[in-house]
């Protein structure tokens, strides 16, 4: 059964132009599924291709016209990433060949963003896929329905391949930790010693929720500083992690350069540590739901364009808040809960400083409307 994903009308809309459409995410999150499904007549090429890359890279405007013709079509380059100077190939498209609608999609934004920003400056429409979401589900199924999962979701993730094979998830899911998801990093980059990046990467998912030191990663990687924080890039250009940075403004006592890492997906995040126990045999429940609806809130504000800042706060006394965000002049505070009997406390020095618009506690009674 094929799932709507969110950002479908906006890539719709953007189709109407003669702007580059450019589709970054993971890999295996169903990026070329959705192409598919929304430009089943396109012209498709893929830069897994050899001859393929061959083609299109440092293509002059003749070449472009005899691979392309002059017919007006859409056109799709997908994994476009592995194609050398695909900016410059993207520009001569656009700038020459107005009958033709390109979309571009791509695994590693370090590598297929680099590649195009400065070619294709003005010229582009970006959109991120994620994997799969909450909201995506429950409009395929039902809001019920998915809320009933909750759990399954908890553990095995979003990666569309995990939630369409039943039974197989903890092997797929472990295929997909020790290969797809390191491979742009490890080609691209030269990585001599992947062993010590899946290290790393290990070291992340067990500090889920707590503030990260890169020197104490350094310390248990046996990696250098400099290493690390490279790493750690690399990993969220590959879409695999993202970071969170603290809220300050005015107290003088509040943290103001730490930082927490999350996953994009708990699947994977667990596939890392090779853990699958069910919900109520975990010691770890309480950051996995942290993960979870994070990530979540993540997609929903992207696939809804709603644009804010996201934080979390504390201080050096370790007055803490789990979740800020800032938009349209106002600040919002979320403590996360997987008991809804817990009862959530939010810093009186925090709420007399910043006087926040909403306070609430995010658990798994209240969670569906936020997400």
């Amino acid at each position: 059964m094929y799932v709507s994903r969110k950002i479908e009308q906006q890539l719709i809309k953007y189709s109407l132009d003669n702007k580059v459409l450019v589709v970054l995410g993971a890999r295996q999150v169903g990026k070329t599924t959705m192409l598919r499904h929304i430009f089943p007549n396109a012209e498709w090429y893929s830069g897994d291709d050899t001859d393929i890359r061959s083609l299109f890279s440092n293509s002059s405007l003749t070449t472009l016209q005899n691979i392309l013709g002059k017919s007006k079509k859409i056109v799709v380059i997908d994994e476009a990433q592995r194609i050398a100077n695909i900016g410059i190939t993207a520009k001569i498209i656009v700038d020459h060949m107005p009958h033709i609608k390109l979309v571009l999609s791509g695994s590693s934004a370090f590598e297929l963003s680099n590649e195009i920003n400065e070619p294709l400056t003005g010229r582009k429409w970006e959109l991120m896929l994620y994997p799969l979401s909450f909201g995506e589900l429950a409009q395929a199924s039902s809001r019920f329905n998915e809320k009933r999962l909750l759990e399954q979701r908890l553990i095995y993730g979003y990666y569309p391949d995990i939630v369409a094979q039943t039974g197989e998830q903890e092997n797929l899911l472990a295929q997909l930790a020790n290969a797809y998801l390191y491979k742009d990093i490890l080609t691209w980059e030269n990585i001599q010693k992947p062993e010590k990046l899946e290290r790393l990467l290990k070291a992340i998912a067990f500090q889920v929720g707590n503030l990260v030191s890169t020197n104490e990663l350094a310390q248990i990687c046996g990696l250098n500083h400099a290493t690390v924080e490279r790493y750690i890039d690399l990993l969220e250009k590959a879409f695999i992690i993202f970071r969170l940075g603290t809220f300050t403004r005015n107290l003088r006592n509040e943290l103001n350069t730490s930082r927490k890492i999350y996953f994009y997906d708990t699947g994977l995040r667990n596939a890392v540590i090779n853990n699958f126990s069910p919900i109520e045999n975990r010691n770890d429940k309480g950051a996995l739901w942290e993960n979870f609806i994070l990530a979540e809130r993540i997609k929903y504000l992207h696939n809804n364009q709603i644009h804010k800042n996201i934080y979390f706060w504390r201080t050096k006394d370790q007055a803490e808040i789990d979740y800020v965000e800032e938009g349209a002049g106002k600040i919002d505070a979320y403590e996360f809960k997987w008991s809804e009997k817990k009862k959530a406390r939010f810093a009186k020095s925090f709420v007399d400083a910043y006087k926040p618009y909403i306070m609430e506690s995010i658990h798994p009674e209240n969670f569906v409307d936020w997400i």
